[in-house]
């Protein structure tokens, strides 16, 4: 990169000095769903022809479980339309990691898709999940946690008896 692209882009980690050490630390189940629970936006990862596919999706957590609202004909309401029910293993995952301060955290939840059907669900979650995307989305899917994972990224503190980099 040169320095004209340098400045365009400040964030670049080659621009920046380098930062303290982090240290990862391991959340529990319900410190990872109130996280996911207060952010808009993950991903899911499905298999589509058999092959591992992304979608970036807005959710809602309700009734303890991630819902995604979708359109007919989408690769998700596809791999999530199996005849008998038991769903379609997935992951999703959603993080608040800051670029310039490496700090955050990140939830990956493994579990089964399924579409929901009752009609009272329907509506609720309706109501609860307003789509970015301006398309009618008639079909709902609810992701039930069967594996969830999330660490925090935090500041590496000094060891004791040392002196903090000033």
């Amino acid at each position: 990169m040169n320095d004209e692209a340098a400045q365009r882009h400040p964030r670049d980690h080659r621009t920046r000095p380098p930062l303290g050490a982090r240290r990862m630390a391991a959340l529990g189940r319900s410190e990872c769903l109130k996280l996911l629970a207060g952010v808009p936006l993950g991903r899911v990862v499905f298999t589509k022809d058999a092959l591992p596919a992304i979608r970036p999706v807005n959710h809602v957590v309700a009734d303890d479980a991630i819902i995604i609202r979708t359109h007919e004909g989408a690769a998700l309401t596809t791999a999530t339309a199996g005849a008998d029910g038991s769903g379609t293993v997935v992951a999703y995952e959603a993080d608040a990691i800051d670029p310039d301060t490496h700090l955050g955290w990140s939830v990956v939840i493994t579990g089964y898709a399924r579409p929901v059907t009752d009609p009272d669900d329907l509506v609720r979650y309706e109501q609860l999940l307003q789509p970015w995307v301006d398309a009618p989305m008639t079909r709902t899917v609810r992701i039930d946690p069967e594996l969830v994972t999330g660490f925090r990224l935090t500041e590496q503190l000094p060891a004791p008896g040392t002196a903090a980099p000033e």
